[in-house]
């Protein structure tokens, strides 16, 4: 018996989507702010305050369409006084979801960050998944990674 050929599948429309921002809360933007612009190099590029609120914008120089925003654990001034506070205690125990930050050396990256006295969660080392890695804390307790890929 001969097999009906199958509907030809509809055509896709190539889309072009990209990172534009990623949010971390901070519940201290006047301790996040040097880690993030001296330790970790990257540009201010906004500082705004709304309703009692914060949100400092930065990225990296050769990254000028991708912004990182530092905003409140929970930035909605709606949000109940609970709710505010549940946000605040899962920010002091590092439950949050944390970033990961490519660069071309990881080690020299980990020297230059523990050396400015961040938390270290992890010291460099090869991962099984490709890549060779180190992670730490920013001083809201934020687990920030960073790779590079393995050298083959």
């Amino acid at each position: 018996m001969e097999k009906p050929n199958p509907a030809p599948a509809p055509s896709v429309v190539a889309m072009d989507i990209k990172l534009s921002q990623c949010f971390i809360a901070v519940d201290d933007h006047d301790k996040a702010l040097p880690f993030y612009r001296d330790v970790l190099g990257l540009e201010v590029r906004n500082d705004v305050g709304f309703e009692g609120m914060r949100w400092v914008t930065l990225g990296s120089p050769t990254q000028p369409d991708v912004e990182i925003v530092l905003e409140p654990p929970l930035a909605d001034p709606n949000a109940s006084s609970a709710d505010k506070q549940a946000a605040a205690e899962l920010l002091a125990k590092g439950m949050l979801r944390g970033v990961i930050f490519k660069t071309d050396d990881v080690d020299a990256t980990f020297d230059r960050i523990s050396g400015a006295g961040a938390e270290v969660l992890q010291e460099p080392m090869d991962q099984p998944y490709g890549v060779r890695d180190c992670a730490f804390r920013d001083p809201a307790g934020n687990m920030l990674r960073f790779n590079q890929p393995r050298k083959k």
